[in-house]
């Protein structure tokens, strides 16, 4: 790595900059030195490289992308804009990483790790089929019991197929796929209203408070209440205050 480019990343880095490698972007970083006995990714046909050169990095080659903090990395291309899209996300909202994502025309939060379909949106259309309409009917009511059985049979489809189109049209299953749906409408919820707990969960289909803080808990690594007080527009206006 160029004496002035190791530099300025470990100049940045000690100034507070959050550090993000992309792609091969992890080798940059790691030459810089700032990637030593942490964990990271990179597009999966060079992992074997990125642990030959430097053996005190904990690589993971299965996932999209590794937030350490105050060093980001990514695997291949596609998953750079899932990194970018979490980075827009932990700092300004599930709102604001909403928005983004429609305009690139990109999934909000893609499950899986590098080897997954690449997920395409589901927007709403004018002529869109009874496969489309299912999954538009789902998600405008999200507080409503939705099993994989009668959404299928919404779609005119038996659950084998609609199973099968599901996967290869979202890279998930409809279980994980309907989970967030649920939980970006409560972090909506939780940025926009000052509902009580038990009401976002209700509202997000969750049914109580409990089972709200679990899915926060194993997808965003945070609590309801947590994610409240750092991402809520009340909060934020206090804090502007």
């Amino acid at each position: 790595l160029p004496a002035p480019f190791k530099e300025a990343l470990q100049g940045a880095h000690g100034r507070g900059a959050l550090i993000a490698g992309l792609c091969l972007g992890t080798f940059a970083i790691a030459g810089a030195g700032l990637l030593a006995g942490r964990k990271a990714t990179t597009h999966w046909a060079y992992t074997d490289q990125l642990q030959a050169l430097h053996p005190d990095i904990a690589i993971d080659a299965d996932v999209l992308y590794v937030d350490d903090g105050d060093v980001i990395t990514s695997a291949g291309v596609a998953a750079g804009l899932d990194c970018c899209l979490h980075i827009v996300r932990a700092r300004y909202g599930a709102e604001a990483a909403l928005r983004l994502a429609r305009h690139v025309v990109l999934s909000p939060h893609r499950q899986g790790g590098q080897a997954q379909f690449i997920e395409r949106p589901l927007a709403p259309t004018p002529n869109a089929d009874r496969f489309a309409k299912a999954l538009d009917d789902v998600r405008a009511t999200l507080d409503e019991a939705h099993s994989l059985d009668s959404v299928a049979d919404a779609a005119g489809l038996t659950r084998r197929t609609f199973t099968r189109r599901f996967q290869k049209t979202t890279g998930t299953s409809f279980g994980d796929w309907l989970a967030d749906q649920r939980v970006t409408l409560a972090q909506r919820l939780l940025e926009q209203t000052d509902k009580s707990m038990d009401m976002v969960a209700f509202e997000a289909g969750f049914g109580s408070a409990t089972s709200l803080r679990q899915h926060f808990a194993a997808r965003l690594k945070t609590s309801p209440m947590q994610y409240r007080r750092e991402f809520s527009e009340t909060a934020g206006a206090l804090s502007a205050a």
